[in-house]
This record gives C-alpha cells, structure tokens and sequence, in this order.
C-alpha cells in the first residue's frame, strides 16, 4: 500500500457518535463474533438549498408558502450517487453487504458479522444486562475511514438498547368512597376545545410512529361503534423487521391503541399509517425517514408518542432525527411530538433538569399537558398538568438545541430551545376512554395530546386544501395573541410555571380548534 492509500485509510472519528454506559446496565461479555448485524448508515446531503425551507417554514400563511413535493425534496436534499459508491467499496473491504440504498432518505443499509462491524467502527460489542432485559451494546465513539470524514453522518444499529418510552400514563385505582372522577372521550375533548365542526379529516393521512406494540381490528371496531363512527382506515408499515404485534407488550399496545383511537376519532376521515420499528435509535430514525419520504401514504402530519431525555441519546441520532424533521417542514409536513410525563426533570435523578427528545427538536411541536378544572362558572379552565414529582408534563429548556429564531422574542427565557409549544388535557385522573386488548381503560400522558393535535391539524388540512406544515413561525409569529390557542396561567411541573404568553410548562396553550382555522385561513 502506498503512503497516500494508507493516509486515506487513516480512521478519523464520527463526530456525534459518543455513547455512554446505560445506568443500571451490566456488562456480561463480548457479542459473539459469528453475529450477523444490519446497520444504517446515513450519508450527508449531496447539495442544501435554504430557500426551500425558507420558502415553507415562515410567518407566511399556509397558502402563501411554497412546499416541495417529496420527488423535489429527494432531488434537492438526498445523497449523491458518488458518496454511495464510496459507502459500498468501504462495505466491500471489510466484507459486509449492501442490503439497501436510498438516495432520497440518505440511507445505505449493511450487513455483516459483529467482527466485521466491529474491525470496519473500531467499536468493541459487549452483551448488556439491565433490569427491563438483554441488549447489544457499546462506549466511547465510532470512527471512519478519513474517505468518509465528510460522507457519514451516523450510523445506527450497532448498539440496539431500548431508547425511548410511551408517554402515556393510566389513572390509578379509585378507592373510597369519594365521587367519580371525569373522563372523556376524544369527540368531548374536541367540542371543549372548538375543533371546527363539519370536518373528519378526509383526503389526509395521520402517520403515527410506534416501537412496539400492535392494534387488534376487533377492538377499533368496538371503540369506533360506541363512538358512533366508521373506525378510520388503518395501515400497518413494518421498518427494520418489526410489525404489528398485539399481546407482546402490555405498554406498547396501549400507546399504539390510544394513538389510533383518539387521533380516528377526532379525524374519522382520515387514513392512519402507523410504522412500526424496533425501540432503538436506528428504528427510530428509519421510522421517521420513511414516514416523511413516504409518496405512497403521503402523511400531511406524523404524531410521535414515544420519547426519552436528551442525555440517554447520542447527538448523532439528535442531529439527524431532526434533520428529517427539518425537511419534513420544507415538505408541509407538520410533526407532533409527546413532551414527556415526568416533569421537569424528564425522569432523570440526577439533580438537574431535563427535556424530553424529539419534542426538544426544534422543528417539532412539542405538546404539553394540562389539568381541566371545571367550575361552574368556567366550562373549560385549565392548569399545568402535575399529579406529583413522578408524573407531570415535561417542558423546560433543551441541553442540545440552540433557541432557534421562532423563539428569538424569548430572549430572557435562555439561548436553548424552550418546550413545550403548545398543551392540551393530559391529566390520567380524569383522562381519555380508550379500548385495549379488550379492556375499557382511561389514560393521560402527553402521549395523549399529540394524536389529538394530529386530528385537529388533519381536520384544517382538509378545510384549507393545503397543509399546514411547520406551524411553530406563526404560533410565534402572525398568530400571536389572536386568539388560536387558550393560555394556561397556572400550575407548574415542578420547576416551569403556567404565565400569561408563552411558558415552560404549557407553551402558548391548550387549542382553540375553530379560531386557529379562522386564523390559518387569513
């Protein structure tokens, strides 16, 4: 080998690519050589053109904006044919195999034996212990032949610990003999909060990403019956493997039967494309990578129920999880992510405050939770959801993302991306009616308030005849103070009080479905 040849196969690290020990795990020994992996590896942009953003994501109305069409989006924004020649020849020197490519979603698809994997990253594997199960995974960082230093932005497979959980919460056992507690239905909580009247959300698509889980078509058809509506149009896509597997886990099918039920029930008309991936960071990803690029289902808003703090990802799956967000964006695609049940301090003990990601990314809407009171002399008032230091709304200030410029009039409130951006009913004690493996449950969570967000936004898609898309510019923007959504001035979460305007516990507040369509439509 010549020194040039040998300088170019020089390893450089893949920036991003730090991961740590997961607490509570047990190291028990190395992955078995012999293992056969599948990886994705992500490549970056062959050309970046900021207009097409610009064009889509601002103050302008919806029908103002000029959104790319998906094939626009791949030509514009995907790989280039050389820098996946580049990832196939670097496959074929350690041996693995090219299972797929897309050039629209930057992502090459490998195969190999864990030696192979390990020897090509310069990663060592271990098999890991923890309390919830076994897992594959690894420390410290990844690297790459200096030929991909600029081609790879991540790869993803490698370590598949569970990353993310549902954010839903079940309202615990009633005791004594005190009086019931209210629940609603999602059609009750959608005449509270005015979503407009006449409209189910037909010619649009709900997608809805789960890891885990499955949906019976016996319990939608009950649900959808006492309803007194059609149960919505249901397709299961599988990604990296996974399907739609009721019965395996409890947990799972309850955030896979909430999504859907609440989001077909405010939006009947609706189809509903729910993906469904392995709970890792690379299932994750390639979860809302097809479901954005997807120009078969088409899905005009994508709700994600499922999330973790910021610290338990690596900044590669960050980075690139909100780049697909950033295109879905430029593609009028609004994306709707749960911003945790655990307060402000997303579950983590370590002092400190916390987010939950993908709702700290910045081009997602962070959804909060709220408590409804219900006074006499007030049919709909609200306070920041918090039922104890266990179970309260997420929302706080991100570790990762900058304030991006939507928040620029924010200034006194930190130089990070601040959640939620908007609430809605999420308190378990008097939350949502839902049917699961044949049980009637009630649940909260703001794994609740993102499906029915989605509905909502489904139901204006279908009056405007375009969509909405990145709605964040003009909550901040335009539609500031005008009435859209219903501020929520008290309660906190544990660290983040409910204050006139926009805040930490509850954003800009609850929907005011019927006046956002009015304002959205200029």
């Amino acid at each position: 080998m010549s020194s040039s040849q040998s300088q170019l196969s020089q390893p450089r690290i893949l920036p991003g690519s730090q991961q740590f020990a997961m607490p509570g795990a047990r190291a028990i020994g190395p992955v078995d050589a012999a293992l056969l992996l599948e990886i994705t590896v992500r490549l970056r942009a062959a050309a970046s053109d900021a207009a097409d953003e610009a064009a889509a994501t601002g103050e302008q109305l919806p029908r103002q904006r000029s959104y790319l069409s998906r094939s626009q989006c791949a030509a514009a924004h995907g790989a280039s044919e050389a820098d996946v020649a580049r990832v196939r020849a670097f496959a074929a020197r350690y041996g693995m195999h090219v299972l797929s490519i897309s050039i629209a979603e930057r992502r090459v698809v490998l195969s190999g034996t864990a030696q192979q994997m390990a020897l090509a990253f310069g990663v060592q594997l271990q098999q890991y212990q923890s309390a919830d199960g076994s897992f594959r995974g690894r420390t410290g960082e990844l690297s790459v032949p200096a030929e991909l230093a600029d081609v790879v932005e991540g790869v993803f497979g490698l370590d598949d610990r569970p990353i993310a959980a549902p954010r839903f919460r079940q309202r615990a056992a009633q005791t004594g003999g005190g009086a019931l507690v209210t629940a609603y239905t999602p059609l009750e909580l959608a005449q509270l909060y005015q979503f407009p009247a006449g409209l189910d959300g037909s010619g649009q698509c709900i997608a809805l990403i789960e890891l885990g889980g499955g949906s019976r078509a016996a319990d939608l058809r009950a649900y959808f019956k006492v309803l007194g509506l059609k149960p919505p149009q249901v397709r299961s896509i599988a990604i990296d493997h996974a399907a739609n597997r009721p019965g395996h886990d409890a947990s799972a099918d309850t955030e896979v039967m909430l999504d859907i039920e609440i989001a077909g029930a405010v939006a009947p008309g609706a189809r509903i494309a729910v993906y469904f991936a392995p709970n890792n960071e690379r299932g994750f990803l390639d979860a809302v990578t097809a479901a954005v690029h997807d120009d078969v289902n088409r899905p005009s808003v994508i709700s994600i129920s499922w999330g973790a703090p910021e610290s338990a990802w690596t900044e590669q799956a960050m980075s690139a999880i909100e780049q697909v967000f950033s295109l879905a964006a430029s593609m009028g695609v609004t994306i709707l992510c749960a911003a945790g049940d655990n307060g402000a301090t997303d579950g983590v003990s370590d002092g400190q405050l916390h987010v939950d990601f993908p709702a700290s990314a910045p081009h997602a809407l962070a959804c909060g939770g709220t408590r409804i009171v219900v006074y006499p002399d007030c049919p709909l008032c609200e306070v920041v959801w918090n039922g104890g230091p266990a179970m309260a709304t997420g929302g706080g200030f991100s570790a990762y993302f900058s304030r991006p410029g939507y928040q620029a009039q924010l200034m006194e409130q930190g130089l990070y991306r601040g959640v939620p951006d908007v609430t809605g009913h999420a308190d378990p004690a008097s939350g949502y009616c839902i049917r699961v493996n044949g049980q009637e449950q009630i649940v909260g969570g703001t794994s609740a308030v993102a499906p029915l967000w989605a509905g909502l936004l489904a139901r204006i898609n279908q009056q405007l005849g375009y969509p909405v898309g990145f709605l964040q510019p003009l909550l901040y923007g335009a539609l500031r103070g005008h009435g859209g959504t219903r501020d929520v001035v008290q309660g906190s979460n544990g660290a983040m009080e409910g204050v006139p305007g926009w805040d930490a516990g509850s954003g800009w507040g609850s929907p005011v479905g019927s006046r956002l369509l009015q304002l959205l439509s200029g």
